[in-house]
């Protein structure tokens, strides 16, 4: 086939493609009217920028009072702002900050080792971070310095490449939890790895609840639950949303809620969560999305409310 006629097919085939998901794209309801089960809906935010390498979010946190953020990205970045808000709703962004995520040499990291996913921030200000790929969890010191590690357990052999360590929190008592988007072991449950007086063990599992939703950001609310973000992917048709909680206990997790849930479409690939609670004593779920780089997804900061606890 000549170049000339190939470009002819291929626009041919590019127009119809774009016909066909025009049609779908309208048959999915609009936002207003997609079911979401639980929490209440505060609204959305869009973070748009043109530096370089931005997008890709994939890891959140909020500060107590719901006002300033961190954020990672899996281009090997680490951002900070302020959130601004009208009448308790986010309505922009502010003195927006960016590094970028450095090695244990001290070296800037990029391509596949700097795919950064989980996000914790203890309470004496050190950063830690999980990746994929490299299985790892890296803590900072600050913003801008270098790795250091925690060490890597023999069981982070069994992680799956591209859907390792979504997840991370620190429990109330400076434990670190990282829990896989997938796993090879022969657990029934989604394991959950916790770091506590320099070693890892595996004290616990999330139970499974179908197989269309997979774990992919986490938090420990104020009120001392583990919040588990998961997402499902649906093709052209979009991503849907759930958060589930837990108490946790010594050795198992209980008392679970299913805190949210949306149809496909609600929202784009939400992958960080961050849980506060606001002025009113409700605790509200911020979560951030993971664009992918696509020119066709968006960054966006989305907030839920659950009430008072």
């Amino acid at each position: 086939m000549t170049v000339a006629r190939a470009s002819l097919v291929h626009a041919a085939l590019v127009t119809l493609g774009l016909g066909l998901l025009a049609a779908v794209v309208a048959a999915i309801p609009t936002r207003a009217d997609r079911p979401v089960k639980g929490a209440e809906y505060l609204g959305r935010h869009v973070w748009r920028s043109s530096a370089p390498g931005f997008g890709g979010l994939s890891g959140l946190e909020v500060s107590a009072d719901g006002t300033s953020f961190w954020a990672i990205s899996d281009r090997g970045r680490l951002y900070a702002g302020r959130l601004l808000r009208t009448d308790g709703r986010i309505s922009g962004l502010a003195d927006l900050r960016a590094w970028p995520l450095r090695d244990t040499e001290g070296n800037r990291m990029e391509g596949p080792r700097a795919d950064a996913e989980g996000l914790a921030i203890a309470p004496d200000g050190r950063i830690f971070v999980s990746f994929e790929g490299f299985h790892r969890v890296w803590w900072y010191r600050k913003a801008g310095a270098r790795a250091a590690w925690l060490p890597r357990p023999p069981a982070f052999r069994r992680l799956v490449g591209n859907a390792s360590l979504e997840a991370l929190a620190i429990d109330r008592d400076g434990a670190i939890l990282a829990i896989p988007e997938k796993w090879s072991g022969t657990e029934s449950g989604i394991p959950v790895f916790r770091f506590r007086a320099g070693a890892w063990s595996l004290p616990f599992t999330v139970p499974r609840r179908g197989s269309r939703f997979r774990p992919v950001g986490a938090d420990i609310g104020p009120d001392g639950r583990l919040y588990l973000l998961e997402r499902a992917f649906s093709g052209i048709f979009g991503f849907a949303t759930r958060v589930r909680s837990f108490r946790i206990g010594p050795s198992r997790l209980s008392d679970e809620r299913v805190e949210l849930e949306t149809a496909t479409g609600t929202h784009d690939n939400l992958e960080g969560i961050s849980v506060w609670r606001d002025a009113a004593g409700a605790l509200r779920l911020l979560m951030i999305s993971d664009d992918n780089q696509k020119f066709f997804q968006t960054t966006e900061f989305v907030e839920y409310r659950l009430g008072n606890r």
